[in-house]
């Protein structure tokens, strides 16, 4: 039985990347060989194991079989007699089917290390299009490491599109496409990896509800705005999904089963965008000194008010991120991004004392402590 460490972490390694967690692959090894051990069975569809002191996943090399469409279509061979090329030949892309020996010697039958080189993102065998599964992992990984150089390869590129063509992603699991998705949406380079999923035309079969299954231009530029800003996933989200109808977005965050963050934020950057504009463009038009006038104050608390700030901040500063990066050279958009953040930070904190409340109830409460709010946000600052 001999272990070696396989896929991720030998290629972050060998391109000098932090390596994050460590997965292992056992040959010659069965079951109650590693429960004799101590590792302990995790593993459903095949046999992993967790190593009693690291935690560690330890995987027996095995084959897998494509016997129906789509993710779980397959079934999984393992034996003591499976060796570790065969084991390799299985993965999606040839700098993911590196292994690593107890010696730090690299085994590396299917070229990983000249793609590593070469900046190619290069499938292994022609078994790659038996999970559409890996066109989204393609377009993630591309996501992560095109700021290093790299590339889809041009016959990998090719591939996707005839799996495409061929009605291989209609079998996707939506809570693989979401899974994927949202960390190809984190990733540094977004709208690198978008653009993969466009050129095969998988957003007609991911998002039916895309129009021409084309994302405009805007949208590519605002997701790489955003990157560089640090926004959050569900303010790139929201970008994402700004071209779609109402119901649209709707259908789509249904089938995928996005956490509610996330379809808030969109539904809520959708009813709020040209509100946000107007806003801009009268900020920037405006010229006025300290304390700011009632029209700006009173447009900003508006604002705050409609979209739920007090509630939600935490949300409504994702709104700010996703409008900035959408709307980044209007005219005020940066500026108004700014005060918002400020008027929130300002009057967050405003309660009504017992003072304020003695002779009010019902809907006077509420106008009561919008004309404090109000009345903060016409305040000049203090002195340090």
């Amino acid at each position: 039985m001999k272990t070696y460490l396989v896929g991720g972490a030998v290629r972050d390694d060998l391109l000098n990347l932090p390596v994050k967690e460590k997965d292992w692959v056992v040959v010659g090894g069965t079951p109650e060989a590693m429960i004799a051990q101590g590792f302990k069975a995790v593993g459903k569809d095949f046999p992993v194991f967790l190593h009693p002191d690291t935690g560690e996943e330890y995987a027996l090399a095995r084959l897998e079989r494509k016997v129906a469409p789509g993710y779980r279509g397959f079934v999984t061979e393992f034996s003591s007699t499976v060796t570790l090329e065969e084991d390799l030949k299985r993965r999606d892309l040839t700098i993911n089917a590196m292994a690593q020996d107890d010696d730090g010697q690299i085994i590396d039958p299917y070229g990983g290390q000249v793609d590593l080189v070469q900046r190619q993102l290069r499938h292994v065998s022609d078994a790659f299009v038996e999970d559409p599964v890996r066109i989204l992992r393609v377009a993630r990984f591309l996501a992560r490491f095109a700021p290093l150089g790299f590339e889809v390869a041009r016959e990998t590129q090719a591939l996707m599109r005839q799996m495409i063509a061929n009605g291989e992603a209609k079998a996707l699991v939506p809570e693989r496409v979401w899974r994927e998705l949202e960390r190809l949406l984190c990733a540094d380079a977004p709208s690198d990896g978008l653009l993969v999923l466009q050129d095969c035309n998988a957003w007609s079969v991911l998002l039916p509800e895309l129009p021409e299954g084309q994302f405009p231009p805007a949208i590519f530029t605002a997701l790489k705005n955003a990157a560089q800003q640090g926004a959050s996933g569900p303010a790139r989200f929201s970008i994402l999904l700004q071209p779609l109808t109402d119901k649209g977005i709707s259908d789509c965050c249904a089938r995928w089963r996005v956490p509610n963050e996330y379809r808030e934020l969109v539904e809520l950057l959708k009813r709020m965008q040209s509100q946000l504009h107007t806003a801009a463009v009268a900020l920037a038009d405006t010229q006025h000194s300290l304390p700011v006038t009632q029209a700006v104050a009173t447009q900003a608390l508006a604002i705050l008010e409609a979209a739920d700030a007090f509630r939600r901040p935490e949300r409504f500063l994702s709104l700010l991120e996703a409008y900035h990066a959408l709307e980044e050279n209007t005219k005020g958009a940066a500026t108004l991004c700014r005060h918002l953040a400020q008027a929130l930070t300002s009057t967050r904190a405003i309660k009504l004392t017992p003072q304020d409340t003695k002779h009010l109830q019902g809907a006077a409460l509420g106008q009561a402590l919008h004309q404090k709010r109000l009345q903060a946000l016409q305040a000049p600052p203090s002195d340090p």
